[in-house]
């Protein structure tokens, strides 16, 4: 009898696992570890790379240096989220992009569910922000409140890592285990997704199952998870907004920006 590698499956009619099935979860695993250990803005803000990069940045940069962790984390986010996924569909599994949610899909069918999404998180947020937890915890970067460069090199950077997010969990992961799973792979993509916000204030971490849930629905319904990103970062701005006027004032926080 030849050796048969895969154990029996559990249903005589279950598929077989499959090449792309294999590629996509074998590198959502590798990323994520990679991310945490190497990702994140406190592994740069203990390396030795914090004092290197500010000094190829030079003096003028300097009234920077605590900023520099956050602008990493955004860029880490575009390399290991967005630019490895997008070399392995493109050079490995050999498929277009746009089969895996590079699309941007302008008609108001597709925008209106993000659009509602973002209505109904304005008073949630609101809301949240009267919390001493999410107060302890947003912005990350505490010296966004001084506004300018402080505010926007945060915020634009920031806004890569929403990218990243977006483009990891609901384009990769998600389209990826598509095929597969079908609309189950929502369900798979929202568990990592999920463990991402561990750490973060209770509240947040139980809404990121709705949150997961549903941006994967809207995903695979529009065959993109471009507008995701624009629905992650709009709310995110608006948490910090909406904290640091509660901390200084709307109008004060709204000159500092603009």
């Amino acid at each position: 009898m030849p050796f048969d590698p895969l154990p029996p499956a559990a249903d005589p009619g279950a598929p077989r696992l499959d090449r792309r099935t294999v590629v996509v979860l074998l590198t959502a695993v590798v990323l994520l570890i990679v991310f945490e250990y190497w990702g994140l803005a406190d592994w740069f803000r203990t390396s030795m790379w914090h004092e290197r990069v500010a000094g190829w940045l030079g003096d003028g940069y300097r009234p920077y240096f605590d900023l520099l962790p956050y602008q990493y984390w955004g860029v880490a986010s575009l390399l290991i989220r967005v630019l490895i996924p997008f070399g392995v569909v493109a050079f490995v599994l050999r498929e277009p992009l746009r089969e895996w949610g590079w699309r941007v899909k302008p008609h108001w069918r597709d925008v209106k569910p993000y659009v509602l999404f973002l209505a109904a998180m304005i008073p949630i947020v609101t809301v949240m922000s009267l919390m001493g937890s999410f107060q302890a915890k947003y912005p990350f970067y505490e010296g966004a409140v001084a506004g300018g460069w402080h505010f926007w090199g945060y915020q634009l950077l920031y806004g890569l890592q929403f990218l990243g997010v977006e483009a990891f969990f609901r384009g990769f992961v998600l389209f990826g285990l598509e095929r597969r799973f079908g609309w189950y792979a929502i369900g798979i993509s929202t568990i990592p997704y999920v463990m991402i916000h561990f750490g973060k204030p209770m509240p947040e971490t139980f809404a990121a199952i709705v949150a997961g849930c549903l941006l994967g629905w809207m995903a695979l319904r529009t065959r993109s998870f471009l507008w995701g990103v624009a629905l992650h970062w709009s709310v995110a701005l608006l948490m910090d907004i909406t904290v640091m006027s509660r901390e200084i004032g709307l109008v004060r926080i709204l000159g500092r920006i603009f």
